[in-house]
């Protein structure tokens, strides 16, 4: 995990998404144009708690989100993906 200097705002959640799978089961390579898009990654920052919501996402989670949820961001040369905490579908 890297040191990212910054901070998000409330009710934010940054992640750094798990790479995509480079084959299949049976061996098959998958090109770059068939890969799915990552649906989970591991919680580097998170924001503060909102007036209504706290927080339940720590630093270090493992969470899983929908396909189209959030913002692609590349700080320091590494991609992360910037979520609202209720983006979020599962903690595991």
């Amino acid at each position: 995990m890297a040191n990212l200097k910054g901070r998000i705002l409330a009710g934010k959640i940054l992640v750094e998404p798990v790479a995509a799978e480079e084959k299949t089961a049976s061996g098959i390579i998958i090109p770059d144009s068939a890969k799915e898009k990552p649906q989970q990654g591991k919680v580097v920052l998170v924001g503060s708690a909102k007036k209504d919501e706290p927080m339940e996402v720590k630093v270090g989670d493992v969470v899983s989100y929908g396909k189209y949820s959030g913002t692609e961001l590349n700080i320091e040369g590494t991609d992360y993906l910037l979520l609202s905490q209720t983006d979020v579908l599962y903690i595991a």
